[in-house]
């Protein structure tokens, strides 16, 4: 086998250090949670030179962060900010002995996105080996915590970044790490969840005409949902992400077949395109029930927003990253990230680095060779060129 590149040989480490999201293993489980890979991250970070810290989000979760400082006074921020916490699978043991074979480098976190991670970080101890580091611009890596659950990491930092106020954490552009096959993304869609609820009057079985059928109702709504709603959807459109979406992902009521249900409750996905919210979501869809004679109860999902992210694709540092990537023009995609969150805080965020999100969360999670030592390279040229 030839050798392994310093990118290569730090990811294989990386994915071999558990650091499955708590959300997804029972309690008390070894393999839950980012302090052991966060250890690793900050250990090889100062090993180069570079300052580094925590920022406690909640008990026993950390954010990490790694610091390359210019030459003279800070007068610029960019923040590298890949999560640091994976999906879990029924076939985590095996996923988290990492292998290279046919050129893709296989296991837990590879995709997603300890590839960043590796990718980000080997392009900052480069810099910081060559002794070039940039006049005024601060370079900061930023390990996040709980990006596959409730975003809590990017959520803690956006909301102590705000307003700068001297703490460090304010930023001219953050790039979050997640496999874009190496495309600048300057928007994605926000997700709303929703649980709705039919009610009912419960009746035997054997007189369901003295009772009133919450299932049978739900039915009218899924179909409105799924048809007429979806249908004013695809009316509208955003030139980087195309229409926003609906789902009804899950259907539960009634407990017996000889009883009339008297509750029956969906939970739906709704996309967002960037401008729309939950409540605009609420009222468009209570709207069009009312008008064909139904109504629901709607109950959050979800307490925390998932908000649309839109940035300006001309801002300097993001044609920057274009032209270092080798790219003429930014994209958008269907998923959510970190990058809405520190948006809300005021840092301009784009979303970049290499694999493919197909390959993300299943369960022989790879990443090509190549997408890993160009994603590098082309962070190192674009941060070589700060000033």
């Amino acid at each position: 086998m030839a050798a392994l590149s310093s990118v290569v040989r730090l990811l294989r480490d990386l994915v071999a250090i558990p650091s499955v999201n708590p959300a997804f293993l029972s309690a008390g489980d070894p393999r839950a949670g980012e302090a052991a890979v966060g250890g690793f991250v900050m250990a090889t970070a100062a090993t180069a030179g570079l300052d580094v810290e925590v920022q406690e989000v909640v008990p026993g979760r950390s954010n990490v962060l790694a610091r390359l400082s210019p030459k003279g006074k800070v007068r610029q921020r960019l923040l590298l900010a890949p999560h640091l916490d994976t999906v879990g699978e029924p076939n985590l043991s095996k996923l988290l002995d990492p292998a290279i074979r046919g050129g893709r480098l296989m296991g837990r976190g590879a995709c997603d996105t300890k590839g960043c991670v590796a990718a980000m970080l080997e392009a900052v101890r480069r810099v910081a080996a060559s002794g070039k580091r940039p006049e005024t611009t601060e370079i900061v890596f930023l390990g996040l915590v709980d990006e596959e659950n409730g975003q809590l990491g990017s959520r803690h930092y956006a909301a102590r970044a705000k307003g700068r106020g001297g703490r460090g954490l304010g930023a001219d552009l953050a790039i979050v790490g997640e496999p874009t096959r190496l495309e600048v993304v300057t928007a994605h869609k926000g997700d709303v969840w929703l649980q709705l609820r039919t009610l009912g009057r419960a009746a035997h079985g054997a007189t369901p005409q003295l009772g009133r059928n919450a299932v049978h109702e739900m039915a009218r709504v899924v179909e409105v949902l799924e048809v007429e709603y979806r249908k004013q959807l695809n009316a509208r459109s955003h030139p980087l992400l195309g229409s926003p979406t609906i789902n009804v992902g899950s259907i539960r009521g009634g407990t017996q077949p000889n009883i009339v249900p008297d509750e029956c409750m969906i939970a739906i996905d709704r996309r967002t395109l960037p401008g729309e919210g939950e409540a605009q979501v609420r009222r468009e869809i209570r709207a069009l029930l009312k008008a064909r004679g139904l109504k629901v109860v709607f109950d959050v999902l979800r307490a925390a927003p998932c908000h649309a992210l839109e940035t300006d694709p001309d801002l300097p540092w993001v044609r920057a990253l274009c032209r270092a990537a080798g790219r003429k023009e930014t994209r958008g995609v269907h998923y959510f990230c970190d990058a809405a969150p520190l948006a809300e805080g005021g840092i301009p965020s784009v979303v970049y680095g290499p694999g493919d999100i197909a390959q993300a969360h299943t369960r022989d999670e790879w990443i090509a060779v190549g997408s890993l030592e160009r994603g590098a390279r082309q962070l190192e040229e674009f941060l070589r060129g700060l000033e």
